[in-house]
């Protein structure tokens, strides 16, 4: 079924494209032209609402797809919908050092696909149109970051469906949105309701493993190095890091004015008079080199030095999982590990590793988390040496 094309998009193609072939372009203009006097009207079979409550009207049937923004291609390839996509951000054809993105790791034919646009959803319409195929209809995550979603869909004429990425806290509801809009557009809503009750089923593990703790019994933690829109230092954190909020660790960070925060940098001073008993380091620190980061940090400031995680040897290190936004999986991979950290007699039946393979071979088709703690050093799920 082709996709139709409304006349802001023909217009738009015929002022945008370029070339030294005009004959070529009308050819492609007149071919366009009647697949949407043809087909246009039964192309677009029904309707459905998106996550910015647009009114969107797709094809009953939809084979080819772009998706836009930082982890909307995430979410398809959790539904196993990765072959209906055409071409990809321009992230997806890097062929960087580091990459802590399992669902791209599962799927290396990404890196030689045909590129649409920027990365967090700077898309071309330009580009989109000179495509072929044509992408029948754009997903698009984050509406309001990158390219407007209304003014896609005129331009290229293709419907754009927003998706809200949501988490694995309080935006859960979002997420699960996502994936069941998703799913029942691209045919994979038996998919969605598997992801959904496997994510339930894992977090509810965790917590059933450590409700019963008592708080004094529950050792203090700090997790340092988080990246947000890049790497960071060890000062960098994340009060409310769902693995921690899944096993009931008690994240330092989280206390008072963290409460409400995403993200947060605490001082120095902050970290050493907390003295946390346990302190993890979010691995995505290691892209700032071999001279800064977090474990850089640990390993050289001497306000550091007299920290009793370190002494104890107590400082793990963890799979970075904000890499073009999150990575749920990873996630989940890093609470079972810290839990057979912190409570090893809960989490006797587990060996993070074998479960983190099991959670991404699920989640993206591939046991994956060799080949990422490859490009981290080996140093993912081990104590880290520090002194």
């Amino acid at each position: 079924m082709h996709q139709s094309v409304d006349g802001n998009g023909l217009l738009y193609l015929a002022r945008k494209l370029k070339t030294s072939q005009p004959g070529l372009i009308m050819i492609r203009l007149a071919y366009v032209f009647f697949i949407v006097l043809l087909v246009g009207h039964s192309a677009q079979a029904r309707t459905i609402t998106d996550a910015m409550e647009r009114v969107v009207q797709i094809p009953d049937s939809v084979e080819r797809v772009l998706c836009s923004g930082s982890g909307c291609l995430r979410l398809l390839s959790y539904l196993q919908g990765q072959h209906l996509v055409v071409a990809v951000d321009d992230i997806e054809t890097r062929r960087n050092e580091f990459d802590a993105r399992p669902y791209a790791l599962a799927n290396p034919q990404f890196k030689n696909m045909p590129v649409f646009g920027q990365f967090r959803g700077h898309d071309n319409p330009e580009l989109i149109l000179t495509l072929e195929p044509q992408p029948q209809l754009i997903f698009k995550i984050f509406g309001g970051s990158g390219y407007d979603p209304n003014e896609l869909q005129a331009k290229t004429g293709i419907p754009v469906v927003v998706v809200d990425a949501g988490n694995l806290g309080d935006r859960r509801p979002h997420l699960y949105a996502s994936l069941r809009l998703m799913g029942d557009i691209i045919g994979k809503s038996q998919r969605a309701e598997e992801l959904i009750a496997y994510f339930e089923q894992a977090i509810d593990d965790l917590h059933a493993r450590t409700a019963d703790i008592p708080a004094a019994e529950r050792p203090s933690v700090y997790l340092g190095g988080v990246a947000f829109r890049g790497p960071h230092g060890f000062q960098s954190t994340e009060p409310a890091y769902p693995p921690f909020a899944f096993i009931g660790a008690r994240n330092l960070a989280g206390q008072g004015l963290g409460k409400k925060m995403a993200t947060a940098d605490v001082a120095k001073e902050q970290i050493v008079a907390w003295n946390p008993e346990y302190l993890f380091v979010d691995l995505s620190t290691l892209q700032m080199g071999d001279r800064a980061g977090g474990l850089f940090e640990l390993r050289n400031d001497p306000a550091y030095a007299n920290l009793d995680a370190a002494i104890k040897g107590r400082v793990f290190g963890l799979l970075p999982y904000n890499w073009y936004s999150q990575n749920f999986e990873s996630i989940l991979a890093n609470a079972y590990f810290i839990g057979k950290v912190l409570y090893p007699e809960r989490f006797q039946d587990i060996d993070p590793v074998v479960q983190a393979d099991a959670i991404y071979r699920f989640v993206v088709g591939k046991p994956v988390f060799a080949a990422m703690n490859e490009k981290f050093g080996h140093q993912a799920f081990t104590p880290l040496q520090v002194r």
